[in-house]
């Protein structure tokens, strides 16, 4: 895979993201910009709930089989996420014509985001591993968008 230096370092507002996104920054002598839109999708009144005390609902387990079209309560659809964060991807493209920006988020947007470039419906996205810290590369031109890399180390690049 071809190396370019980053240009830019965007990031979701949470400050798991940001410390990611200041660690990166910080090896291209850059500032993270925080960005509303990067944020983590909107899980409305399950905000603050674990896990544990999700599983057992089925509003839960249906957001979860179906997240073409289930909506967290109070919160958002995952089209709506993805809609979001495409847009906002297409921003940066547009501000960083033939650059190379770092983008930091959490993994349903990236999963939705990835989602839409690969062309696969939003009721498969948990077929797509997004683990924390790990590297997903989108290469975007005028002719559309390519994923060139999900889920990696970073040990791959040269």
């Amino acid at each position: 895979m071809r190396r370019f230096p980053i240009r830019g370092v965007y990031t979701s507002p949470l400050e798991r993201a940001v410390e990611t996104a200041e660690a990166i920054a910080a090896m291209h002598a850059l500032t993270p910009v925080k960005v509303e839109a990067l944020g983590e999708i909107r899980i409305g009144e399950w905000e603050g709930l674990t896990l544990d005390e999700l599983e057992p609902r089925e509003d839960w387990k249906r957001f979860n089989a179906y997240r073409g079209g289930a909506r967290a309560p109070g919160g958002e659809l995952m089209l709506e996420t993805q809609t979001r964060m495409v847009c906002e991807l297409a921003r940066l493209r547009a501000a960083h014509r033939d650059e190379t920006v770092a983008v930091v988020s959490h993994g349903d947007p990236l999963r939705a985001a990835a989602a839409h470039y690969l062309g696969m419906p939003l009721d498969l996205v948990h077929r797509l591993e997004i683990e924390p810290g790990s590297l997903s590369v989108i290469e975007a031109g005028d002719w559309g968008a390519r994923v060139l890399r999900l889920n990696g180390t970073g040990d791959e690049l040269p």
